[in-house]
């Protein structure tokens, strides 16, 4: 098959998209399939080359997100211009935003399939954005864009039984598939742990806590300083890692500075997810999680790839990949209870080695080429 792929995210901007984006292009070439994607231009080069299937759109910046792109209308015309619609079989939008409206129209003027990956939860996102609308506003708002938009594609890719459930209650009729993206075989290679703290002058014995994601309010970091707080009532040396960057940073800083958390607390940017991320999954004892809105959390089972537990929420998509023992130590969403779990993990480094190690064959469950190819199957149900 020839798949083309429309998304209005994609690398060098890291998140959970963009992975889920490559791993599933990457999984499908390895089957024999072609994926062309349409994606911005940002401007700068990627950090690793470019194929010749990735055509790289002119795009604009989003107001208020200098991270973010939305594709140019006038550019996509010109290209899709340019093609003969016979050589694609299907088209899969990665995003809701230009990437889907598009997306949407040239599928009818090309009568072609069109499926489409639901990655935000916008019922529980939106108004982190909108902070001045009521929040059973942008909620209502939420759930009619997703309703129109599910009713606008021949069927949609969900990461978790959650996710299809909540857009049930929406009305969407459009079938709806469970699929979450899954792990390279790279993933579960072992990292360096000790070589990454060496870099970042950890001491081989601090108790280092880790999170992994975009600094952004609905990934609920603010939960995971005030619940920081407790624990360093115990744990003394306690650091956290926070990886990424995002619209929250400022605010973070600011928390972790009137709780008396600086020290305690260390920003680290993105990191590259061929070496330094692996490693620095490697190099904590816990991996520390607490979003609300994930429509899946791939970030815990790359965590448990690399033989780390997590202390989390069971919460959304995190259902579907969270079991208690199995590379988890699942959290109650109230303050002392989440510190409480961290504070037993860190105390009981044999019951934390454990764990630690049944997760490793738990998280092997998604691996990347089993999911292309349920991906496959749904594509030719079309």
């Amino acid at each position: 098959m020839h798949i083309l792929y429309l998304t209005d995210v994609y690398f060098p901007r890291i998140n959970g998209v963009s992975t889920s984006i490559q791993t599933f292009r990457e999984s499908l070439q390895a089957l024999g399939h072609r994926v062309t994607l349409i994606c911005p231009d940002y401007g700068t080069p990627p950090k690793h080359p470019d194929d010749p299937d990735v055509v790289r759109i002119a795009a604009r910046r989003v107001i208020n997100d200098p991270e973010d792109r939305f594709l140019r209308w006038s550019a996509l015309q010109a290209w899709a211009a340019k093609q003969d619609p016979a050589q694609f079989d299907l088209l899969h939008a990665e995003t809701p935003f230009v990437a889907h409206y598009f997306a949407a129209r040239i599928a009818r003027r090309w009568n072609k399939p069109l499926i489409e990956s639901y990655h935000t939860f916008f019922e529980e996102y939106l108004h982190h954005y909108v902070p001045l609308a009521p929040a059973a506003l942008t909620r209502l708002l939420a759930r009619h864009f997703s309703r129109s938009q599910g009713r606008a594609v021949d069927a949609l890719i969900v990461p978790s039984s959650a996710m299809q459930q909540r857009l049930r209650t929406y009305g969407i009729d459009t079938p709806l598939h469970v699929l979450p993206t899954g792990l390279p075989p790279a993933a579960f290679v072992q990292s360096d742990g000790a070589s990454f703290r060496k870099a970042y002058n950890i001491p081989a014995e601090q108790p280092v806590l880790l999170h992994v994601g975009r600094v952004a309010h609905e990934k609920n970091i603010a939960f995971l300083l005030e619940a920081l707080a407790l624990v360093k009532a115990k744990h003394p040396e306690i650091l956290l890692l926070i990886t990424g960057e995002g619209p929250a940073e400022a605010s973070l800083r600011h928390q972790a500075q009137q709780l008396g958390l600086t020290a305690h607390v260390r920003f680290i940017g993105y990191l590259d997810r061929q070496h330094e991320l692996p490693a620095c999954y490697a190099a904590a004892d816990l991996f520390v999680f607490a979003s609300k809105t994930e429509t899946q959390g791939l970030v815990l089972l790359e965590a448990m790839a690399q033989g780390t537990a997590v202390v989390a929420l069971a919460e959304m998509g995190t259902q579907d990949l969270l079991c208690e023992g199995h590379g988890a130590y699942i959290a109650p969403d109230e303050l002392s209870g989440f510190a409480a779990r961290i504070d037993q993990a860190l105390s009981d480094p044999q019951q934390r080695a454990e764990i630690a190690a049944r997760g490793r064959p738990h998280a092997l469950q998604w691996s990347d080429q089993a999911l292309a190819e349920k991906l496959v199957a749904i594509y030719q149900a079309q």
